[in-house]
């Protein structure tokens, strides 16, 4: 999948952003075709795997940040880097900033020349995959005749988490990494939050962090776990009127039942109240908030994401 709002993020913050991509492979490879990592002048992002691979990947894609010409790269992993795969990789090589990201589709199939001696037109298979596309809202990644094609990733998935403690801060540790995941992360001052953030969460502060709540998408997801029961009372209230995908609660059995019982005189359904998950995540595993964590992001991933419009791969 190409991770627009990854590339566009890391753009924003860093200017100029190399990607390297595994366009295909023959034999044992460290990862799948359309793996990609992002690379800039002093970090990278994602991981193509292998090690060497990665490393030698990362190397030329920094080289390229001038403004190379996008490129193919095939290397037979045991002669070229000594590793014992015994496959061989087809890596390309691409460099964006804000003005490339603008021919980047949002949705859809993002189909390019990247090999110099590229045909002057995509292959017929890859014309064909389009249509496919557009009519079934079906795109894998496919690499022909120095062309790729990949797959646009879906709008991320909105998740706000409330509450910047042990708990909330393991989750975004946890969380990050993966993708797919829009995180948005709350809590009454900046103090509360580590001194720096990872990349691609937003951070938003209030006093009342209740009042942020009309601002969530209808489709987020939620996790309350803040320092003040009275708070993750006024959240899941809020919540209930506002509208939500799902939304879970930290705490204990005793906590839940008093809650449904507060909820309830605050004039919401039983059947609505339910919706609500108390305790999140899998009490076997213990309460250590990388525990906690762990297990709460597994929900997470088990939980399908949202079906695309389909007007998403037109």
């Amino acid at each position: 999948m190409f991770d627009r709002a990854a590339l566009a993020r890391l753009i924003a913050a860093h200017g100029a952003v190399a990607r390297v991509v595994i366009c295909g492979h023959q034999g044992s490879s460290p990862r799948e075709a359309g793996t990609a990592m992002l690379v800039w002048a002093e970090g990278q992002a994602g991981t193509i795997g292998g090690g060497a691979l990665e490393y030698e990947a990362a190397a030329e894609a920094r080289r390229m940040l001038a403004g190379a010409p996008p490129k193919v790269q095939k290397i037979a992993l045991g002669p070229a880097l000594g590793q014992c795969c015994g496959g061989a990789v087809t890596l390309g090589f691409e460099v964006f900033d804000a003005r490339a990201l603008t021919t980047i589709p949002q949705a859809g199939l993002y189909t390019r020349p990247l090999a110099r001696d590229a045909a002057a037109e995509p292959p017929l298979a890859l014309r064909r995959a389009e249509k496919t596309a557009r009519g079934e809202g079906v795109a894998v990644t496919r690499y022909l005749q120095g062309w790729l094609s990949e797959p646009v990733a879906a709008k991320p998935r909105d998740l706000w988490i409330w509450g910047a403690g042990h708990v909330g801060r393991a989750l975004v540790h946890t969380l990050t990494p993966l993708p797919g995941l829009a995180l948005t992360w709350i809590d009454t001052n900046r103090a509360r939050f580590p001194e720096s953030l990872p990349e691609g969460v937003t951070p938003r502060i209030a006093a009342n962090p209740g009042t942020l709540v009309t601002e969530a998408p209808l489709t987020a997801e939620h996790l309350i776990l803040t320092f003040s029961h009275a708070l993750d009372l006024d959240l899941c209230h809020r919540l209930l009127d506002h509208g939500f995908r799902a939304c879970g609660l930290i705490g204990s059995a005793s906590k839940w039942a008093r809650f449904q019982s507060r909820l309830k005189a605050l004039g919401h359904a039983s059947q609505d109240i339910a919706r609500i998950r108390c305790p999140i995540g899998d009490p076997a595993l213990g309460k250590h908030p990388q525990a906690i964590a762990i297990s709460v992001a597994a929900e997470i991933l088990a939980r399908p994401a949202l079906a695309p419009a389909r007007e998403a791969v037109r």
